[in-house]
């Protein structure tokens, strides 16, 4: 019996993600954009900024947000690299802390201040509660991470039109899951005079019915349901120990395992 993990929810095989670092004011904006063509993606805060000038207000984290996930980016914005590790745990605490008082739920994920790490960085993240992080590397590619807590995106906003087209158009030879992840500020399309590029993205891949929108966490969350499935030695009996429903790939079609199930294929 052939059985892949090759599968986002409802069977789907493609999946959509953004991701916006700084919480700067022109997140209102895009977030209006996003919500428009049903786009979903993670808002990596500086909860030390939240209030200054051209940020937005800790009062209204939580509704600007709803449907999307608000995430860690420290609370000062420092060099990781360069910090020392007792302050690289308070300013991802404090931040995570910080926030989660603002959105009632907990803040697992983050992108890296400046784009920069090492490997200490990453060695301390889990002991933080931090599930994954994201890098500023784009690779042009569509596929899933080998590690969360060195997540690189597809590409920067300003060629997402680019991948967004190719993203559409591709078929892979085997079957297997495809994201596309982008990421960037959103200040950038302000200093860029470049606001119809989201509208145009928006166009190109919003709503479309063979496409999972998903946050980064959600992401993460489902991947790791889907790698704790329970399987019996001749593949046919199958649990599901986790709260999630998961779909795989049987035979090449699609199956459900809810949440708590266990099930015949």
């Amino acid at each position: 019996m052939k059985i892949r993990y090759d599968r986002f929810p409802d069977g789907k095989m493609k999946a959509v993600t953004m991701s916006y670092d700084d919480g700067r004011d022109h997140d209102r904006r895009l977030v209006e954009i996003m919500n428009r063509y049903g786009l979903k993606g993670a808002f990596h805060l500086n909860s030390g900024k939240l209030g200054n000038n051209r940020y937005i207000t800790a009062e209204e984290v939580a509704t600007l947000f709803a449907g999307h996930e608000v995430s860690a980016h420290t609370v000062t914005h420092p060099h990781l690299e360069l910090t020392p590790p007792e302050r690289v745990a308070m300013e991802l605490l404090e931040d995570r802390q910080a926030l989660e008082e603002l959105v009632g739920y907990p803040v697992k994920g983050m992108s890296y201040p400046f784009g920069s790490w090492n490997e200490q960085v990453v060695h301390t993240l889990p002991a933080l509660g931090i599930e994954y992080a994201r890098t500023t590397r784009s690779h042009g590619g569509f596929q899933l991470p080998e590690n969360w807590l060195e997540w690189h995106p597809t590409c920067h906003h300003k060629s997402m039109l680019e991948h967004g087209e190719k993203f559409l158009a591709y078929q892979a030879k085997y079957s297997r899951m495809v994201l596309l992840y982008v990421w960037g500020h959103s200040y950038e399309f302000e200093n860029d005079a470049n606001w119809e590029l989201m509208e145009q993205f928006g166009e190109l891949v919003g709503r479309q019915p063979q496409i999972w929108y998903a946050t980064n966490a959600e992401i993460v969350a489902y991947m790791k349901a889907l790698q704790q499935l329970r399987w019996s030695v001749s593949g046919s009996i199958v649990h599901n120990p986790s709260a999630l429903s998961v779909w795989v790939g049987v035979e090449d079609e699609a199956v459900e395992i809810a949440a708590g199930a266990t099930l015949q294929v």
